[in-house]
């Protein structure tokens, strides 16, 4: 399997294959990310359509300076900001919450977890969601939402603080 950095050379050369690889790389990823800010399949449609459109239009040139989520994590959350926007959606509820693992013996259903999230700043729960549903690392958020490493570990630090002291995911924070 060619590496991210493999395939965009590919592309850079012409490589229409390489291209759809890319896509076929990242597609469920984009469309999670894009339904997670909409809470709406069209419009997640329309923002992986349009993700991957903003993608190609880098061509030829492209050098990826970061990881591919990294790089396409700001351009999704602006597409999709866009179009929740314009049709005033409201933030996702429980299901955006679908990709957290919570095993059978905890007490904490998703409803009370996306209500602990719920509760934090739209920056907290931002960077909380990046780092354990996204996976990406504390530099990687950096990188995508564009704000310094020590704005991004203060956010976290305040977020896992508040998510410790409620009493709905105190649970998770047990040793």
């Amino acid at each position: 399997m060619r590496s991210d950095r493999e395939l965009i050379e590919a592309v850079n050369t012409g490589d229409a294959d390489a291209f759809e690889q890319l896509y076929h790389r990242y597609r469920d990823w984009v469309y999670r990310l894009a339904w997670r800010f909409t809470v709406n399949h069209e419009d997640a449609l329309d923002v992986l359509q349009e993700t991957f459109t903003y993608l190609l239009a880098k061509f030829p040139g492209f050098e990826l300076t970061a990881s591919m989520t990294t790089f396409l994590y700001p351009a999704v959350r602006h597409l999709a900001l866009n179009v929740r926007r314009r049709k005033s959606a409201h933030h996702a509820g429980d299901e955006a919450l679908n990709d957290i693992p919570i095993s059978e013996s905890s007490p904490t259903s998703r409803s009370e977890l996306a209500a602990a999230l719920g509760a934090l700043s739209l920056e907290q729960r931002e960077v909380v969601l990046m780092r354990f549903v996204d996976g990406l690392a504390l530099s990687e958020i950096s990188i995508a939402l564009g704000i310094p490493l020590n704005t991004v570990k203060s956010r976290l630090y305040n977020a896992l603080r508040s998510l410790r002291d409620d009493p709905r995911t105190r649970d998770y924070f047990l040793d």
